[in-house]
């Protein structure tokens, strides 16, 4: 299975906003960062704090946070409400579907069966798993230090 570069994307943001929790981040810093798109990047970020994952703050002094804790986020859900849809194959889709075999296939159980186990892997990573590389993430991304006092 492969995730949509907006997934992606999602992911990344999460990601370095994890590296320094309590710093509020903007669009263009981690567009620059991993030197993608900051109009792809607005869309997701948009969406992350639709779905509760980031809070945002307008104006002067304002930026993004997690709306949770990074142990809070689990990675699953994070894909599950980022992808647009499952579709491993066209029978999936039952309103477009036009395989004359459909009907008769059984290879569809075994691919439904390896998405549930897909995302159920997924659903055992929190962000805060992903992140035991931390120093080694934040140095290449150059996120600053989180502040100790």
């Amino acid at each position: 299975m492969q995730l949509t570069l907006y997934t992606d994307y999602s992911l990344r943001v999460l990601l370095y906003l994890s590296l320094n929790p309590r710093r509020m981040a903007t669009i263009t810093e981690i567009s620059e960062s991993y030197q993608i798109s900051r109009n792809h990047l607005v869309k997701v970020v948009h969406n992350l704090a639709t779905q509760g994952f980031l809070q945002t703050t307008r104006g002067r002094g304002g930026g993004l946070t997690l709306a949770r804790a990074p142990a809070e986020i689990n990675i699953g859900d994070v894909v599950r409400h980022t992808e647009v849809n499952f579709h491993l194959v066209e029978c999936f889709d039952r309103e477009h579907n036009t395989c004359p075999i459909s009907a008769a296939c059984f290879l569809k159980g075994g691919l439904y069966e390896a998405q549930r186990a897909f995302l159920a892997v997924l659903d055992r990573y929190t962000l805060a798993e992903v992140l035991e590389n931390q120093e080694w993430l934040r140095s290449v991304l150059r996120v600053p230090e989180p502040d100790v006092s």
